[in-house]
């Protein structure tokens, strides 16, 4: 969201996938929420980043970032409260944004923001629920499919418990259990299900041991319990 129109077309051709150019209270206003939402607060001046925060503050969200000196986020909270926004809410926002990484020049500056965004992400294990493209696919598409859950992981495995993917028919999937060996693993076990009209479901067991990560080219290892379910 960016009320210039030069900026907005400089984050389209950076590749944003939505640019709205409006004044930040209308813009807000198109955006919704959920609790898979995160808000990042990065205005050209205290009083836009404090109008954007009055508007996006009572909306569903997983996270709001707001950046800014100790001295100024101080001063928009007091304002904020003053107004009669819950206290609670208010002190919940992530400012001033950012892991404390001693970032100095805008590059930093962003890899800090997201690495904070990655960390709450993570911490609030938000992959237990279904990617909207999943439940799509289940609702819309009636061919048989495997639903592939992580539901145990142990060591330095790429994904999360929870982490969800959809296998197709055709072997095309939607979603990622983590790339290379294991995904392919896991396809390869979805396929064979599928051929097999007799089962429903299974467990299975993928260990990323040193040696098999070697051999893979991977760079972590690992070990994952990933539950398949014939839908």
């Amino acid at each position: 969201l960016e009320d210039r129109p030069e900026f907005a077309d400089n984050a389209r051709k950076a590749g944003a996938f939505q640019v709205i150019c409006e004044p930040f209270s209308q813009g807000l206003q198109k955006i919704e929420g959920d609790s898979d939402t995160f808000f990042v607060i990065v205005t050209r001046g205290h009083h836009y980043d404090q109008v954007c925060l009055e508007n996006i503050i009572t909306k569903k969200h997983a996270y709001i970032g707001m950046i800014g000196s100790k001295r100024k986020v101080a001063k928009i909270k007091e304002s904020m409260i003053e107004k009669s926004f819950d206290p609670d809410s208010v002190n919940s926002i992530y400012a001033p944004i950012g892991l404390d990484i001693g970032a100095n020049t805008p590059e930093e500056i962003a890899v800090a923001v997201i690495a904070q965004i990655i960390q709450i992400k993570n911490k609030n294990n938000n992959n237990i629920c279904y990617p909207e493209e999943i439940i799509k696919n289940i609702l819309n598409n009636k061919e048989t499919k495997v639903l592939a859950t992580v539901i145990m992981r142990k060591g330095s495995a790429p994904c999360s418990i929870g982490t969800k993917m959809l296998i197709l028919p055709d072997g095309s999937c939607i979603g990622t259990v983590g790339g290379g060996y294991v995904e392919a693993d896991v396809i390869k076990q979805a396929l064979m299900m599928l051929q097999n009209a007799g089962e429903k479901a299974k467990l299975w067991h993928v260990d990323m041991t040193q040696d098999i990560a070697e051999d893979e080219g991977m760079a972590c290892g690992g070990i994952i319990d990933v539950l398949l379910e014939v839908i």
